[in-house]
């Protein structure tokens, strides 16, 4: 065979041999497959949110505390960037999560809290209000 022929040849063959062991793998369910309905190791939901104050505008440093509703305990402890905004993985499947803003309030007043659901590996958007009392002193 010319060297010419070879050096066309070898690339085409070498190729053919990696789409067909790639179809193999494939058809006997060694390659992940983006139809199946069990969640892969990477797969994860997400709770994006934000702290607003009083006047509409984002709130930075705010302390947020994350625990699945049953939960009496926070999971997750977070803090809110410069925009305000926060953003926490969470476990897929169908679970509700208390998000709470952990801020001191006047006497006998709950934290501002929401509650995010979750289904799949989906992404929930959650807002936080805080009144001027409940702003942080920075």
């Amino acid at each position: 065979m010319s060297s010419g022929l070879r050096s066309t040849f070898l690339p085409a063959f070498a190729l053919c041999v990696l789409i067909t062991v790639s179809a193999s793998l494939a058809a006997a369910g060694n390659a992940p497959s983006q139809s199946s309905s069990h969640p892969s190791k990477n797969d994860y939901a997400l709770i994006y949110g934000t702290v607003w104050g009083p006047d509409d505008r984002p709130v930075a440093g705010v302390a947020i505390k994350i625990r699945r509703a049953e939960d009496k305990k926070a999971k997750w402890e977070l803090i809110s960037d410069s925009r305000g905004e926060f953003a926490q993985r969470v476990p897929v499947g169908a679970q509700d999560y208390v998000v709470q803003a952990d801020v001191k309030t006047p006497k006998g007043q709950p934290k501002p809290e929401t509650t995010a659901h979750i289904d799949n590996n989906e992404r929930t958007d959650v807002s936080l209000h805080l009144s001027k009392e409940e702003l942080p002193s920075h």
